[in-house]
């Protein structure tokens, strides 16, 4: 019974010990839908489209079913402009869905959003369109 009743004391004491330590908790930004200044991609809309444009692989079983749309892909952009928690807010197909999230991944990092003079974390959407030129995969130049 002293056995037990050790053990039982000695996990209170522990509880008690990391419900008061606070020390450790990091509390992250708040992530926001608006933001005095928005995040800006490197090279701005232009640049963006650029980047999107050369590296989206079509995946050819979408291609094979004809499968065509816009992806509407959401994600934060952090204080240091690295983007984070990619996901598709409305998708067209798992393929298609899948490349989008991709290449967004593949972005370099953003001018931060500013508020109030900080940078903030600020939640982003994109709509990457999917279409097929007459059934004929482009060639890379």
């Amino acid at each position: 019974m002293k056995k037990i009743s050790l053990i039982v004391c000695l996990l209170s004491i522990n509880l008690i010990a990391v419900a008061q330590d606070t020390s450790r908790v990091k509390t992250e930004e708040p992530i926001l839908d608006f933001a005095d200044i928005e995040p800006e991609y490197p090279g701005g809309q232009a640049a963006m489209q650029q980047f999107i444009q050369s590296h989206v692989i079509y995946p050819e079983s979408s291609r094979e079913m004809n499968e065509q749309g816009t992806v509407y892909v959401q994600f934060v952009v952090n204080l240091d402009g690295s983007i984070t928690e990619v996901r598709v807010l409305k998708g067209v197909s798992d393929s298609l869905d899948a490349e989008a999230i991709r290449v967004i991944k593949l972005m370099p990092n953003w001018k931060p959003g500013m508020q109030a003079g900080k940078a903030v974390r600020i939640r982003y959407t994109i709509p990457i369109a999917f279409r097929i030129d007459n059934g004929k995969k482009k060639k890379k130049q």
